[in-house]
C-alpha cells in the first residue's frame, strides 16, 4: 500500500537531524524496477532543484525532495521521495 502525496510530504517535513529512519522505494535501471530498503541515520533533508528535465521552458522549476542518510557502516546516501516512497522510522 502506498501512501497519498500528503503523507509522504507531511512525513517529510517532520524529519529531522538523528532520526533513525528506513525508506523504502522504487529503483528503476532501463527497463527494470524493484523495491529496496535503505536503513539509516538522516543527516538532513533539503528541496533539490533537478536539471534532469528536458525540453520545458527555461525558466520551469522542477524539485524534488531528498532525504541524506548514514547507513550504519558509516556510507552516506541519498534518496529522492516520490509518490511511491514509504518512511518509517526505525
Amino acid at each position: 500500500m502506498t501512501a497519498s502525496n500528503s503523507q509522504i510530504r507531511a512525513q517529510f517535513d517532520e524529519l529531522k537531524a538523528g532520526d533513525r529512519v528506513e525508506v523504502e522505494h522504487t529503483v528503476t535501471v532501463g527497463p527494470k524496477s524493484w523495491r529496496k530498503k535503505t536503513a539509516g541515520t538522516v543527516m538532513r533533508t533539503e528541496r533539490r532543484r533537478q536539471g534532469l528535465h528536458f525540453d520545458r521552458n527555461f525558466d520551469d522549476q522542477v524539485f524534488a525532495d531528498v532525504i541524506l542518510l548514514e547507513l550504519p557502516d558509516g556510507e552516506l546516501t541519498d534518496v529522492t521521495l516520490d509518490e511511491f516512497t514509504v518512511i518509517r522510522r526505525a
